[in-house]
């Protein structure tokens, strides 16, 4: 198994999208990479010599990826969220955030489905029964 930029990647895997399994990269941006460094993206990673995965590494090190993008992502929202702007608002209250409807949808955002105010009749008259049986005491 190869290991680039903190990632391991499977060696029968073709250069082109081991790369994309690095978050941050993409596949046109893996593709400008490996052609920048003239190399061949249909080769696999075990192809690879240690040369190469030397000039791949020391290429990513020029973009953000992994625990740097998080970072720097993080660090974006909480900058939005202090200066007290909307879109800042809408990451406290865990909801989407650009505008979308959340009348319906909007799952993702705010999670499984909670049910308000829908009790059975049976549930209510326990309650009272329990109340009732307080107040006597």
């Amino acid at each position: 198994m190869a290991r680039i930029a903190g990632i391991e990647l499977v060696d029968n895997w073709r250069v082109d999208y081991a790369l994309t399994r690095i978050k941050g990269i993409g596949w046109s941006l893996s593709k400008s990479i490996l052609a920048s460094l003239k190399i061949d993206p249909s080769k696999k990673l075990t192809g690879l010599s240690p040369e190469e995965l030397a000039k791949i590494s020391t290429k990513l090190d020029e973009y953000s990826i992994e625990g740097e993008l998080a970072r720097g992502v993080k660090g974006n929202i909480s900058r939005l969220q202090t200066i007290g702007s909307y879109r800042g608002g809408r990451h406290l209250k865990n909801l989407p955030a650009r505008g979308q409807r959340t009348r319906t949808n909007a799952r993702t955002k705010r999670g499984k489905r909670k049910t308000v105010g829908a009790f059975k009749k049976e549930v209510l008259t326990q309650m009272k029964d329990v109340r009732g049986e307080e107040e006597k005491k």
